[in-house]
């Protein structure tokens, strides 16, 4: 057996990580000030600041990580984004899950290579990029998202940093409580990331879908959805009891002698709860904890609770979301119908298109279109983000010109 017969396939997207600059790729631009810009590689393009402007053709062919001085003399690191870097710089519609969380939801729900994997509120694609990186090709992950122009835009996002459309993923546009029988079939899911509104509203099918011993994860925004999130996978019956945290990092100032905490940092942008499918006829153990003053009445029995809020009081408004106007949305589906890689993408017959999630078994050419209609729809939730316009307060005008 020769040596090119034992070198394993590069994995998706490997090759585009690799080697000089190319046309059409994504590169980040770093000043002296620590300010970073994103820019697509045009031939006869010129990136423009007020001190100067760099031409695109000067990077097309450079190696990674190489210094380029602009015509005022100022220097600038350029790189390829790290996939944390490019889910803060790329075209986005809905909120994006941090990649502080995207960390957190791959390790805590053991997202493996091979894994076979639901995902619900496709949003922007920032976390499907991680969640495909972790199950490989020879996994699948199945994203459901009611917003057609929210998926036209997550697929185009991953298509530009994997440069070619993931083998492993599917697309299906509707309603996750509707389509997700017709997706897959009982106990053959691995893993659930839910990213909406209201996961309590899918526990049903989630469970029907997941193997004995699967993971759960819900990413939600406010204390009152992970409350409710919570008692109802004790409700339920058929999951563990269930565990929450959130993550808060803070970076460092290094410089010389001045080592100290940074006086920004991406503190609460969502709250993580996970829980386990149980096997069927099986009962959850009794949790026993040493109850807190006022939880229990003098007959044992659980205080009262508050008023239950009405689904309907669930909104994209009432969690925070900022709404995205219409034309913002068009305007962003648009921008991925003529990058590079599309055109090169629509020349190649060996590119394949996300696959839409219908029956299981079957395969389809495009997003799949199912019925959007009930609460419990696949909705992106909202988590709170830096202020963009504090974020770039102090940096340069950049444009890109011809």
């Amino acid at each position: 057996m020769s040596e090119s017969d034992q070198t394993p396939a590069p994995s998706t997207g490997a090759d585009y990580r690799r080697g000089p600059f190319r046309e059409g790729e994504r590169i980040q631009l770093t000043d002296p000030k620590g300010r970073m810009h994103t820019i697509t590689l045009t031939p006869g393009k010129q990136f423009h600041t007020h001190r100067g402007h760099i031409k695109h053709d000067d990077l097309i062919g450079s190696p990674d990580a190489v210094t380029v001085t602009n015509t005022a003399g100022v220097e600038y690191l350029a790189v390829r984004p790290l996939l944390s870097d490019y889910v803060m710089s790329m075209p986005r519609g809905a909120a994006v899950v941090y990649p502080k969380d995207a960390g957190q939801i791959v390790t805590m729900a053991d997202i493996f290579p091979g894994a076979r994997v639901v995902e619900a509120g496709v949003g922007s694609g920032a976390l499907s990029m991680s969640l495909l990186r972790a199950v490989g090709e020879d996994g699948r992950l199945y994203s459901f998202e009611r917003r057609e122009d929210f998926a036209a835009i997550a697929a185009g996002n991953a298509r530009e940093f994997f440069g070619v459309d993931h083998p492993a993923w599917s697309i299906t546009v509707g309603d996750l409580v509707e389509a997700l029988p017709q997706t897959v079939e009982s106990g053959t899911i691995d893993r659930v990331v839910l990213d909406m509104l209201a996961p309590w509203e899918c526990l049903d099918v989630v469970h029907e879908a997941l193997a004995p011993g699967g993971v759960l994860i819900c990413y939600v925004a406010t204390a009152t959805q992970l409350s409710r999130v919570a008692e109802a996978a004790r409700d339920h019956g058929g999951f563990t009891e269930p565990n929450a945290w959130e993550s808060l990092v803070r970076g460092w100032h290094l410089e010389g002698l001045a080592v100290r905490p940074e006086h920004r940092m991406h503190a609460h942008t969502g709250f993580l709860i996970s829980t386990r499918r149980l096997a069927d006829g099986v009962a959850a153990p009794l949790v026993k904890r040493r109850p807190a003053k006022g939880a229990y009445g003098d007959d044992g029995a659980p205080a009262s609770a508050p008023e239950p809020t009405p689904d309907d009081a669930w909104t994209p408004e009432a969690v925070g979301e900022r709404p995205v106007s219409d034309k913002k949305m068009r305007k962003l589906v648009r921008s991925f119908e003529n990058t590079p890689t599309a055109q090169a993408l629509a020349g190649d017959d060996t590119a394949r298109a996300p696959e839409s999630a219908g029956p299981a078994g079957s395969d389809a050419a495009s997003v799949a279109q199912a019925s959007a209609g009930s609460a419990a729809d696949a909705e992106t939730s909202v988590a709170a983000e830096p202020d963009a316009a504090a974020e770039n307060a102090e940096a340069p005008v950049a444009t890109d010109q011809d």
